[in-house]
């Protein structure tokens, strides 16, 4: 349906399915503390591993042997991505074998073919980089593999038909680009004391270092269950570990006795799927909530994206962003700890910077300027520098970032915030994302980095709708009827692929629907044959 008249009588329908929508999506989302994402594999094997007390382990180790894909890995995304959960996984079946477990749990034979067709496909992965950049990949790696070489040497382990020929003088080689004892020289350096940021991957280090050296979590260290089960693991008085165990617990009855990436995801969550909605324009239902939740999780020391993290930029501007698109200000003085510059870091002790966290902040800041317009002299300088920033990281006209792996999201982030803040050179960068993004749409109408998803759909659609000068570009109005179609035939029965950057892939559910449920209300708003002006907010 592209005529105008057309459009204009669906459009009031629309908007009531819109706000419907949105309004279930935000009420599921306060009826949930933890937050929607799937159970990872990696995460679970540590707790496999590392817990084997906790109760449902037998659940989690079926599941576990489940979860192997034919080729012998598991784990989401292209094999690169696989070599972290897949090495997690076969640690843990090792570890339940020298565990003697059987037949409590499923037969010793049974976990030793899988640990078999695991060591195998290990052995098969690419031979060397680029590895993904994910959470502490350099620590985590080097640590799983001397650990599974330990436990190969164990005598119960040559006994079994399927392990012993693999696990007599095979040694498994740490993958090319890690450093075989990276994780041991982390631990020295933590010997006084870890780092906050080393919490969410404690278990990469936990077994080179002293029971008390990290203090007692009143919850899940770091919000990773496989950081608790390895401070857990590390301490030789199980009493004083009774919160952690329970916030432990309590995390895998939430996800029916499975882990997830990190939990709880609730702030993450509630301010990413909130800025989605308001894109199209907050239902008056929604308004409140989202301004609630902005200004419930706005803290004047910097916002933390779970208990047990570090306060970082990315969750803080967010926060100003949100309370700004429901007309009320949180002050981002506490974006200032992050400035280095030319830029923010995302977090202190950050190693490599974030295109989507800055393109969040000059978002943040310029949106918060509609409201406080005499806070510009303050903040005006560090967005120009931003904006700079941002230019120069576009490569082929399009943005990547370490939270996400596709360009996709971060491109819609980069795009929108240069449209916002416009300066040198941001109109060229604009021009040249759209018209990669035009000349990259797969024959089914979708974008996708390995394949078409709707969630990256959903982010090129924004792109195009939000510059206006995009409509004049060859294939616009063609691009997003064949985009909505997609988008149609996709969106209400989604399960969105792991995308999302952590220590591996990961999929928040609630705000990928929230994306694609303002990229489709924005289509039928602002689409062909509805209107060209663009939407930037």
């Amino acid at each position: 349906m592209t005529g105008t008249r057309a459009s204009t009588a669906v459009i009031p329908q629309a908007l009531r399915r819109f706000d419907s929508q949105a309004v279930r999506l935000m009420a599921d989302i306060d009826a949930d503390p933890w937050g929607s994402v799937r159970a990872s594999a990696y995460e679970t094997a540590r707790v496999i591993s590392l817990a084997p007390e906790l109760d449902g382990h037998g659940t989690r180790l079926e599941w576990l042997l489940n979860q192997q894909l034919p080729d012998g890995t598991w784990g989401e995304g292209p094999a690169r991505y696989r070599l972290l959960p897949t090495l997690s996984a076969v640690e843990a079946l090792l570890a339940t074998i020298v565990r003697d477990e059987a037949p409590a749990v499923p037969t010793r034979g049974r976990l030793a073919s899988a640990s078999a067709d695991g060591l195998a496909a290990l052995r098969a992965l690419p031979a060397d980089g680029p590895w993904p950049d994910t959470a502490a990949i350099e620590v985590l790696v080097p640590s799983l593999v001397a650990r599974i070489n330990d436990l190969l040497d164990r005598p119960v382990i040559g006994t079994l038909s399927r392990l012993g020929p693999v696990s007599r003088g095979a040694r498994l080689n740490v993958p090319p680009g890690f450093r075989p004892d990276r994780h041991e020289e982390i631990a020295q350096r933590c010997r006084a004391g870890v780092p906050g940021k080393l919490h969410h991957t404690f278990e990469g280090v936990a077994r080179h270092l002293p029971g008390d050296a990290v203090p007692v979590p009143d919850g899940l260290l770091g919000s990773s269950p496989a950081a608790t089960a390895a401070w857990l693991a590390s301490q030789p008085d199980r009493a004083q570990g009774k919160q952690a165990r329970a916030a432990l617990s309590a995390a895998a009855r939430r996800y029916g006795g499975l882990l997830p990436e990190a939990a709880p995801v609730r702030v993450f969550e509630r301010l990413w799927v909130a800025a989605a909605l308001a894109r199209p324009g907050l239902p008056p239902a929604c308004r409140a909530a989202a301004e609630g939740w902005a200004h419930d999780i706005y803290d004047p020391a910097g916002v933390r994206g779970a208990p047990g993290l570090l306060p970082d930029a990315d969750d803080t501007s967010m926060a100003v962003l949100v309370a700004a698109v429901t007309g009320t200000a949180c002050d981002p003085a506490p974006l200032a700890a992050f400035w280095v510059d030319t830029h923010y870091r995302c977090y202190i002790g950050e190693d490599t910077g974030s295109v989507t966290a800055n393109a969040h902040t000059l978002q943040a800041l310029t949106a918060h300027l509609r409201l406080r317009p005499a806070a510009r002299p303050v903040h005006h300088p560090r967005m120009d520098l931003v904006r700079d920033w941002l230019v120069e990281q576009q490569t082929d006209g399009a943005w990547t970032d370490k939270w996400h792996a596709s360009p996709y999201y971060a491109t819609e982030r980069c795009v929108r915030a240069l449209l916002g803040h416009p300066g040198p050179g941001t109109r060229q960068a604009i021009r040249a994302a759209v018209d990669r993004v035009l000349a990259s749409q797969n024959d089914d109408g979708t974008w996708g980095v390995w394949g078409g998803t709707a969630e990256e759909t959903a982010y090129v659609v924004q792109i195009l709708l939000a510059d206006p000068a995009a409509a004049t570009r060859p294939g616009w109005r063609t691009a997003l009827q064949r985009a909505e179609n997609a988008l149609d035939d996709r969106g209400s029965r989604h399960q969105p692929p792991a995308l999302w950057h952590d220590k591996t892939l990961y999929a928040p559910t609630t705000m990928i629907q929230a994306e694609i449920l303002a990229a489709r209300e924005l289509l039928t708003r602002h689409g062909p044959g509805r209107h060209t002006e663009g939407v930037a907010s």
